[in-house]
């Protein structure tokens, strides 16, 4: 009957080098960080139909890499920022602004345009963006 030599496993484990040791252990939280980056990244965001659907109906959201109201809004859609209709106004090192901005009359940041020429300045609550819009925003938990 074939036996466990514990003294055997005890010697083998503690002769092992210790840099052994701790690359096994770097391996583990680089595998399981990246595991966890990886389920965040893949789990859709709360406002990404939302964000999508103002696009679709045609709204227009224009800001600045340099304006705080402009990141504040972009927050409030959390991972689905990336999905919002933005257009960057600001060139960077310039005073000027881009052509697309320069166009549609830009004077100040945020600026939200809608169908319609409807246009929206500043900061603005999603209730008001989602009546702007006829988007649905999902429901709260």
């Amino acid at each position: 009957m074939p036996y466990c030599d514990h003294e055997f496993l005890l010697t083998f484990f503690m002769k092992l080098p210790k840099a052994l040791i701790g690359v096994v252990v770097i391996l583990l939280v680089v595998v399981g960080g990246g595991y966890l980056w990886w389920k965040d990244a893949s789990t859709p965001g709360k406002y990404d139909d939302f964000a999508k659907c103002l696009g679709e109906k045609g709204l227009g959201f224009y800001g600045a890499y340099w304006c705080p109201h402009c990141v504040e809004q972009k927050k409030r859609f959390g991972k689905s920022a990336k999905y919002l209709p933005y257009v960057e106004c600001a060139i960077p090192g310039s005073k000027e602004l881009m052509p697309a901005c320069k166009e549609k009359n830009i004077t100040g940041f945020p600026t939200w345009i809608g169908p319609g020429d409807k246009r929206t300045e500043g900061e603005i609550e999603m209730t008001a963006l989602a009546e702007l819009s006829g988007c649905a925003l999902p429901a709260t938990n």
